[in-house]
């Protein structure tokens, strides 16, 4: 299991919704007048303590369902659990080693049933499991959440999912995240004022059973990222980084188009543009040795990346680390959708936001690869800046009337 930030309700490889990090960066860039203009914003929007939101199961299994409500208040910044009202709960002082935490969950609706409960303002997630009660426990340092990753987790061995989202001034954004791994189906929606509802996260007829035959049959190790119950359940599929992690994915997958684009771009120029509304801000990338320096219009060099592994590229940090800054961060960003993609070689100027040319090499992000492939809507997240040109399986709404999780079928 791994510890949580306080102030991040996400795994190391996962992150908030592209909008709410949208606001914190024009805040820091804009200073009182932004920041005056997003308080008189979300006050106009007046958007209550908790909405209703309704867990829907069609997935066609007996087992109980248990649902979690986790995260940090935004209004305290304390980390906590709600109750089905929607009522917050701090978690108690944790110890070392970890001590159980209370028993959060609330029962989720059978197979055909919905059943509806609070959601509060929180940045956090809603697990959901099938069968058997999630185990968190607490440490001096906050929640410790499951590690999807660690076969020696007491959750490892438990069918379950979960989902990210944000509820606060600003509105609703609620995702279907694969960020960590790829398990029990879901989608998620938000109604709106105008009573039409936004959804994504919902796989093509036989999708579920489409991918992981078509994660097994992949060449060069893929399949071993498939974990599997004594009783021939498919749990889970591990994003690459946790494979590398649990030594399942060799860790030097990439390497061999990270080789070809080093060669490249050591006599050719790597442009990227990372703001869509700013088509005039521009860096270009260039490789000397180990370094790839990136310089703006000017030729002042900006920031500099080291070669990266390829846990590097499929988390999205270490030597790719994005900081919420206005130039390494989006620069970052655009090269972790890149090499994910493997769109670097076929286009010198990033991000391409065609899905057309996503995947197309042999060396390529095949976890994502087969999750885009079998999504209704084309949309996932599966990998943590999957949003680098709005590919991402999140809905967002600013006067959310309610949120929808439909517990899906596993064919």
């Amino acid at each position: 299991m791994s510890a949580n930030l306080p102030s991040a309700p996400r795994t190391r490889r996962a992150r908030r919704p592209r909008a709410a990090a949208l606001i914190a960066a024009l805040a820091l860039a804009g200073g009182c007048l932004v920041a005056t203009q997003v308080t008189a914003a979300t006050e106009a929007a007046a958007v209550p303590a908790t909405i209703p939101l309704t867990l829907t199961n069609n997935s066609g299994r007996g087992e109980q369902v248990y649902v979690y409500v986790i995260g940090t208040e935004l209004s305290s910044g304390r980390q906590g659990w709600a109750d089905a009202s929607g009522t917050f709960h701090p978690w108690p002082a944790g110890g070392n080693p970890p001590t159980p935490a209370p028993d959060a969950s609330i029962a989720g609706p059978a197979n055909g049933q919905a059943k509806t409960i609070r959601m509060p303002k929180f940045s956090g997630r809603v697990y959901f499991s099938y069968g058997q009660k999630l185990v968190f426990k607490l440490t001096t340092g906050g929640l410790v959440q499951p590690a999807v990753q660690n076969p020696s987790d007491p959750n490892a061995n438990i069918l379950f999912n979960w989902t990210e989202y944000t509820l606060n001034d600003a509105g609703l954004w609620i995702n279907s995240t694969q960020v960590d791994m790829f398990s029990a189906p879901y989608a998620v929606g938000v109604k709106r004022p105008n009573g039409t509802t936004l959804s994504t996260g919902h796989l093509k007829p036989g999708g579920y059973k489409a991918f992981f035959d078509s994660l097994r049959s992949q060449s060069g190790g893929w399949g071993g990222l498939i974990r599997t119950r004594s009783d021939g359940t498919i749990l889970r599929a591990l994003a690459p980084g946790h494979g590398i992690e649990a030594g399942a994915l060799p860790a030097s997958v990439m390497n061999d188009y990270v080789n070809r684009v080093w060669s490249k771009y050591s006599s050719q120029t790597l442009t990227v543009q990372p703001f869509a509304d700013q088509p005039n801000t521009k860096y270009f990338g260039r490789v000397q040795g180990n370094t790839m320096n990136f310089t703006n219009s000017s030729g002042a060099v900006v920031t500099s990346f080291q070669k990266p592994d390829s846990d590097s590229i499929f988390g999205c940090y270490k030597l790719l680390d994005a900081p919420n800054d206005l130039v390494r961060g989006p620069i970052s960003r655009t090269l972790c959708a890149g090499y994910n993609r493997s769109t670097l070689l076929s286009n010198p100027n990033q991000p391409d936001a065609n899905d057309a040319n996503f995947y197309k090499d042999a060396v390529t992000n095949h976890y994502s690869a087969k999750i885009h492939a079998q999504m209704a809507d084309g949309k996932a997240y599966g990998f943590a800046f999957d949003d680098v040109g709005a590919h991402e399986s999140l809905v967002h709404d600013g006067d959310p009337q309610q949120a929808y999780i439909t517990l899906d079928p596993f064919n």
